[in-house]
């Protein structure tokens, strides 16, 4: 587990892609499977190279050389930020669907807590190292993080049955937003912050 540098891009990009191929909202995104695999790359591209990693957002998980996941975070204060990066990068991937995929960002923005709090905009794992630990690593690693700042953190659970394993990490869930005609749903969940450690 570490924080991405540049040279993870192009890995995580490719492994987020593959993890996010059945994803309900990657397939009402994206519906055309022949493209879904390269235009979800684009996308997580620019995501990282746009401003997630440049905030220090970004933590991958490696088997020796291998970038297995990845979480993409957005810091306190950041989590509607868009570079210009980024959002080139969302009309290049998505194409005719960006006008979808706007309205789906703007519905989840609307229910967006606004209290300081970590973001997890998205986490993957590769799907040949799914059920091996590596989410859980994952996140284990950010959440302590959150407590010993004391910071709440805050997702949007894309299937139903990943509820329990962010229940078991301290999520619960506060309401499914309202989202576009035909947007699979979603589930937001919080997670309150712990009491900051005291100072050394």
């Amino acid at each position: 587990m570490r924080p991405a540098a540049a040279a993870d891009v192009k890995p995580l990009a490719a492994v987020m892609s593959r993890a996010f191929y059945d994803d309900p909202p990657f397939i009402w995104m994206l519906p055309d499977p022949k493209t879904r695999l390269k235009r979800s790359r684009r996308f997580f591209t620019a995501l990282a190279r746009g401003e997630a990693l440049a905030r220090g957002g970004v933590d991958v998980a490696l088997v020796g050389t291998e970038v297995t996941g990845a979480a993409i975070w957005r810091p306190p204060g950041h989590w509607e930020t868009e570079q210009l990066r980024t959002v080139l990068g969302v009309v290049g991937a998505f194409g005719r669907r960006t006008r979808a995929v706007a309205a789906l960002a703007h519905a989840m923005a609307r229910a967006h807590p606004r209290e300081p709090h970590w973001y997890l905009f998205a986490i993957g794992v590769d799907p040949a190292w799914q059920g091996t630990g590596v989410a859980s690593a994952l996140l284990r690693s950010r959440l302590d993080q959150c407590d010993h700042d004391g910071l709440p953190a805050y997702l949007e659970a894309t299937k139903a049955a990943s509820v329990p394993l962010y229940q078991h990490f301290g999520f619960e869930p506060t309401g499914n937003p309202d989202l576009p005609d035909g947007a699979p749903p979603l589930t937001a969940m919080w997670r309150a912050a712990a009491a900051a450690a005291p100072a050394i």
